[in-house]
């Protein structure tokens, strides 16, 4: 941080002071804001007697709700508690995180984590309060323990996402995944919400189909704007659990209401409750909901094009292509364990959403189209085609050429000198031949005679050999040559 965005120092005692101010001040408001919904239908309905004791008291369970926190009474437990009371509340806590990281200027991962225990703390501790409070013997009770917990895990996701921009936690873990990783999960955000966008569509294409029906409900609760009021209010909380519900729809698990089971494939009717919201399930089996598939295929169709140039080999997009998959897979997981549960001890419990089924199905459609699309449609890398290597002639080297003439010339000198010994034999032998037949032929003479004969053959023999001595050079030189 340079000195001009330096953020401010704050002691220990004010970071402390502001902490607890916004861990109780988010307390407060989700808190108010349920009383201020309970006050307005209690204000509306025709034989309700409104009074403000009341609806704090009646706000308390309310806003464990809020927190997706079972409650349990004498006919049963609700455990299919609304998911838009739980997203508001969360946007609360998460934009109170917000404010206290940009008040204290926070700026790194480390932080967060005061700003985080201390909204998940508050909310805890007042949620095991009130359970604590409502008693084993109320109308209304909660498990001190779950409330604890529930409430702790609901609002610290919900601070964890409100500060994990401002001080770098997604930088942080993006940074230790490898890219065609990071495009996995883009993707798989993406196939999440088209196949929730899908479940919406075919909800409103539903009530809009069965409109007739869904305004009778209405009139068969009552005329009263109260109690329309009231009804709608509950339709709206619920919404998003009736998307949950096509969601699963889509992809082929489908939703179980009691003995009511509702599929593409599988069709078992049977008694629903009366209200509007439930006028868009089909009432028989029929051949066209199976056409509902062609959107989850036509959404692993969509990422698999969209990962199409996440990588530059078809091996690295197929897994970015599953990685999309597995990201999508988690998330409807965990939409349908919090959208279904127990809903009383009668005829229409539980509502069942198969999380797993769930979840299986949503990888199978987006690993298979995905994957064929991803790769063929991406780029690939170029073939490389072995050539044969071309050997080039190379220079005779001088030196061994060289070697090999002074080679050629020592044979040739040997061959001379050979025959040089040769023709040196031949003389003497001739000398020799020559010597016989000299004193074979000649008569013996005197002593001196003997003596100036021997001096002059002796002559001869030294002239000739002289002069085969001096001739023999010559014509040897002429064979060396």
């Amino acid at each position: 941080m340079t000195e001009s965005v330096r953020p401010p120092e704050f002691s220990r005692g004010e970071r402390a002071r502001v902490l607890a101010m916004t861990a109780a001040g988010s307390v407060v408001v989700s808190y108010a804001a349920v009383a201020a919904l309970l006050a307005l239908v209690s204000s509306t309905a025709a034989h309700a007697k409104f009074s403000t004791t009341g609806v704090l008291a009646a706000s308390a369970p309310g806003w464990l709700v809020a927190h997706h926190v079972p409650l349990r009474f004498d006919g049963g437990q609700l455990g299919v508690l609304p998911l838009l009371p739980t997203v508001l509340l969360m946007l609360l806590a998460s934009r109170a995180a917000a404010g206290a990281a940009d008040r204290l200027g926070l700026f790194e991962p480390l932080q967060a984590r005061g700003v985080v225990l201390s909204i998940a703390s508050a909310h805890a501790v007042t949620g095991g309060m009130i359970a604590f409070l409502m008693g084993d013997d109320g109308v209304v009770r909660a498990t001190p323990a779950v409330a604890f917990f529930g409430c702790a895990a609901v609002s610290g996701v919900a601070a964890v996402a409100g500060v994990a921009q401002r001080c770098g936690l997604v930088e942080v873990v993006f940074e230790r995944i490898d890219p065609v990783a990071r495009h996995g999960l883009r993707a798989g955000a993406m196939a999440l919400f088209a196949l929730t966008a899908c479940g919406a569509l075919l909800l409103a294409f539903g009530l809009v189909v069965s409109w007739p029906l869904t305004s009778s409900l209405f009139d068969q609760a009552g005329g009263t704007v109260g109690t329309g009021l009231g009804i709608w209010l509950m339709c709206l909380g619920y919404l998003p659990n009736a998307i949950v519900g096509a969601l699963s729809y889509v992809v082929g698990a489908g939703f179980s209401l009691g003995a009511v089971t509702v599929s593409p494939l599988v069709f078992a009717g049977g008694p629903v409750p009366a209200v509007p919201l439930l006028a868009a399930l089909p009432e028989q089996q029929s051949p066209l909901p199976a056409l509902v598939l062609i959107l989850p295929g036509a959404t692993g169709v969509l990422v698999g094009y969209a990962l199409r140039t996440a990588a530059g080999t078809p091996q690295a997009r197929l897994r970015a292509v599953l990685v999309a998959a597995v990201t999508a897979g988690v998330g409807t997981l965990v939409l349908a364990a919090v959208a279904g549960g127990a809903l009383g001890g009668g005829a229409f419990n539980p509502v069942t959403i198969p999380a797993g089924l769930l979840a299986v199905l949503t990888i199978g459609w987006i690993v298979l189209p995905g994957g064929v699309v991803a790769w063929f449609a991406g780029p690939r890398p170029p073939r490389v085609v072995e050539e044969e290597p071309v050997v080039e002639d190379e220079p005779e080297d001088d030196y061994e050429g060289d070697e090999d003439f002074e080679d050629e010339d020592d044979f040739e000198d040997e061959e001379d000198e050979l025959e040089y010994e040769d023709d040196l034999d031949e003389l003497e032998d001739e000398a020799e031949d020559e010597e016989d037949y000299e004193d074979e032929d000649e008569p013996v003479a005197e002593a001196e005679d003997e003596d100036e004969v021997d001096d002059d053959v002796h002559d001869d023999d030294d002239e000739g050999e002289d002069g085969e001595e001096e001739a023999e050079p010559e014509d040897l030189a002429d064979k060396r040559d």
